[in-house]
């Protein structure tokens, strides 16, 4: 293999995953963040931190130091080790949409050099990086597998809005095509991941860690989520079952709720696509993601239930639901369930507003067709459905009557004050 040029790191995409690594590697190296979004890119260069994922002056601190954005491809011909964190989805028959990763490949390969390394950070399904994005590499670069060039996989453990785990403080798994890019790998996170690493034996293994963690966590949901369907028709609260249940050691402390964002609900279709290509069905996989996908609905039907409990008019009624984000302290709206229940609740008849102050209203209509409210007033709402556990709704006064349903979906109002929780 040629000796390598002057180390310099790119990373291709800066959302929640790349942007964070950007900063980091760039207390260290000369970093190129790089994303096709010119307008995302032209916010960051200028000191806006766009997925509100860093600390204090961070960002900036590394704009003055050895960080520079473009959105420009050919920027990306001075690199030597090129690091993808594009997002990976789901096709709407459930299949792995790698388009993403082809076109970041595929961008890579127009500047890939001998002696180059390149290192795939988004989840995909054991086999992907090296049957799907391996052959793009060699295809554009005209270069050699290595022989030319070497493929690294380093999954990303990001975990959007938790101020206490992040990119430093949480040990990454890391694996190379060559036991040479192995180490070139897991050297170089080494030099930001406090925490540490975990070398795997191979790429194919890393991918599979990364597809099993989020698959793991979807189904011990979906038992929380059928316990749930099972003790609303034994008309038992099933946070009183789980309180019970969790004093003895080894119970696991899962909850129910509706499971969305861009890993626990997508990432398991990719693990499923990869069993059925190899010839198993996955059975406990994908009865988990109908489970999870089914909730929406659950949740709306209570609330209606309870509506007609209490002779409240259905048809018509306003409905406020509190929360459209995935998950709780984070505006990222990708993939939320929340919109289930919100297109549920329309179908039922009611008006449904929503309102959440860490959202983006842009995002929100361009991705929902939904309009946040922006001034809360909880008066007029004879239905409202806490659907999202940010902190800024802990303290709203909230309380269920014979003229009001109030639906904690997430557990964390006074069980004295709600009607019912999931």
């Amino acid at each position: 293999m040629s000796t390598p040029r002057e180390h310099k790191i790119a990373i291709l995409g800066l959302g929640y995953v790349g942007l964070p690594l950007a900063v980091a590697f760039a207390a260290h190296y000369d970093v190129l963040g790089f994303d096709t979004n010119a307008e995302k890119a032209r916010r960051i260069a200028s000191g806006i931190d766009t997925t509100n994922e860093l600390e204090g002056d961070q960002l900036s601190q590394a704009l003055n130091s050895r960080l520079r954005i473009s959105p420009n491809p050919s920027d990306l011909s001075t690199c030597s080790t090129f690091i993808i964190t594009v997002p990976t989805d789901i096709n709407t028959d459930k299949s792995p949409n790698l388009d993403p990763l082809i076109q970041a490949s595929r961008t890579i390969g127009k500047y890939l050099h001998p002696g180059d390394l390149v290192i795939y950070e988004s989840t995909t399904y054991p086999g992907c990086t090296e049957e799907v994005c391996v052959p793009v590499l060699q295809q554009t670069s005209d270069l050699t597998y290595n022989q030319d060039f070497t493929v690294g996989y380093s999954p990303e453990r990001i975990n959007p809005g938790d101020k206490v785990r992040k990119l430093k403080n949480i040990p990454k798994v890391t694996a190379g095509s060559t036991p040479e890019a192995a180490n070139q790998v897991n050297q170089l996170y080494l030099s930001v991941i406090e925490a540490g690493t975990h070398l795997a034996p191979s790429i194919k293994v890393a991918e599979a860690a990364k597809a099993i963690e989020n698959a793991q966590r979807d189904v011990n949901i979906s038992f929380m989520n059928e316990l749930a369907l099972i003790f609303d028709k034994l008309d038992i609260d099933t946070g009183d079952v789980l309180a019970a249940a969790q004093t003895k050691w080894n119970f696991l402390p899962f909850k129910p709720g509706l499971v969305g964002g861009h890993c626990i609900s997508v990432d398991p279709y990719y693990l499923a696509h990869k069993a059925q290509e190899v010839g198993h069905d996955p059975q406990v996989i994908l009865s988990g993601r109908r489970i999870n996908d089914s909730m929406g609905l659950h949740v709306a039907s209570s609330i209606v239930k309870l509506m007609h409990q209490k002779d409240l008019l259905v048809k018509g009624s306003k409905a406020l639901i509190l929360g459209l984000a995935f998950k709780e302290n984070t505006g990222d709206t990708r993939n939320s369930r929340v919109i289930d229940v919100y297109h549920e609740l329309k179908n039922f008849g009611l008006e449904v507003d929503v309102y959440d102050p860490l959202a983006n209203p842009v995002q929100a209509k361009n991705e929902y067709g939904i309009e946040l409210i922006e001034n809360l007033s909880l008066e007029k709402y004879p239905v409202i459905l806490l659907a999202v556990a940010h902190d800024a709704f802990k303290g709203l006064k909230i309380a269920a009557s014979k003229d009001r349903v109030v639906y904690d979906l997430k557990g964390i109002l006074p069980r004295n004050l709600v009607d019912k929780r999931l």
